[in-house]
């Protein structure tokens, strides 16, 4: 996963109104229930069948810690879909996104002006439309680098431009080297 997309899915944890299992047994009875098989499961997490029948019945308590990691990202990134879901479609509608970051970033602008590109720590809230854009491109499987280019034109009419009323002149505005990004919404 890419930068953008992680930020996404901590977003999204954070709207959990219900934590997802906590033992190994229940993350494995939720995973099956989810994927309707035993040998779905071990294909996903990268176990044999048998493996995860064992984890199931309890006559195996600790797995692997690759494999543990591997059984909690795939019960988060299935717990409570319906949840995600009208978060999405809150922000997309009304509320937008904030998004917090520490990155690079460069633009071009009109000769005269720096277009050197520096490091900024930002927070900047996104009107609606830049969420539904943001979500309907991870939706379709879009690349980390058309992700940050939503975000980067959000930053560039929200907060460089201020909204249409200075440097017009500006434009393609990248993000890079991106330091950290958290999402909220």
């Amino acid at each position: 996963m890419g930068e953008i997309e992680d930020a996404i899915e901590r977003a999204d944890q954070e709207a959990f109104t219900k934590e997802p299992p906590k033992t190994l047994k229940g993350r494995i009875g939720y995973l099956i229930q989810q994927f309707g098989s035993a040998k779905a499961v071990a294909q996903e997490i990268g176990v044999t069948a048998d493996s995860v029948n064992r984890y199931r019945r309890g006559a195996r308590k600790h797995p692997p810690a690759d494999v543990a990691a591997k059984i909690d990202d795939a019960v988060r990134a299935r717990w409570q879909p319906l949840v995600r879901r009208r978060r999405h479609r809150q922000a997309a509608a009304t509320g937008g996104i904030t998004v917090e970051t520490r990155a690079r970033f460069g633009y071009t602008a009109a000769a005269g002006s720096t277009d050197d590109g520096r490091f900024r720590r930002l927070t900047v809230h996104l009107p609606p439309a830049y969420a539904q854009r943001l979500f309907d491109a991870r939706d379709t499987g879009a690349s980390d680098q058309e992700m940050r280019g939503i975000i980067a034109e959000g930053f560039k009419a929200v907060y460089m431009q201020d909204g249409g009323v200075r440097a017009m002149g500006l434009s393609d505005v990248e993000i890079n080297d991106i330091d950290y990004l958290n999402l909220d919404y």
